[in-house]
């Protein structure tokens, strides 16, 4: 009897631990999709590139683009934890946000995303080289940070526009 009880453990931890990675590995597909989602992270790019000035203000565009073999998923507003580094170095500034926060815009594979950076032109201006920021989709935060890289300039003042369609 004490050896069946044995024997009835052991065959239960060995199911459980393939069973394990199995679940794992599934975790970050997308809803009814087979492949992961473009919304995390690791499975976008992000590059910040020179925007048209408006009246008082120098803008930069942030683009995210999934490569093919993602899932499209949906985000919505002004990523969140918005920081700036040059260099390695963190730089002290707290971005706000701006513009419409509930409107969704389809993300993924042939189907690039932006988002406008607004700084102050008659603020002190710190150079950077980086943005990390969190993605929001219409239900919540995407968990992870996002990184994007590309010279520009920050202040005091510095607001983060919602995500828009397109490059």
């Amino acid at each position: 009897m004490r050896a069946n009880r044995r024997t009835a453990v052991t065959l239960t931890a060995v199911l459980l631990a393939a069973a394990a990675p199995a679940v794992a590995q599934a975790s970050p597909a997308a809803e009814g999709g087979a492949a992961p989602s473009a919304c995390r992270p690791a499975n976008h790019t992000a590059k910040i590139t020179d925007a048209p000035a408006s009246a008082g203000h120098h803008h930069y565009r942030v683009t995210l683009t999934a490569p093919r073999g993602y899932d499209p998923c949906e985000l919505a507003g002004s990523p969140t934890d918005v920081r700036f580094s040059d260099h390695g170095s963190q730089i002290r500034l707290t971005a706000a946000r701006y513009g419409d926060q509930h409107t969704a815009v389809t993300f993924g594979p042939g189907h690039p995303v932006h988002f406008d950076i607004q700084v102050p032109n008659d603020a002190r201006q710190v150079s950077a080289d980086e943005a990390s920021f969190t993605l929001q989709a219409p239900d919540g935060e995407i968990p992870g940070t996002s990184f994007a890289e590309g010279t520009l300039k920050v202040a005091t003042g510095t607001l983060i526009g919602p995500l828009r369609q397109g490059a």
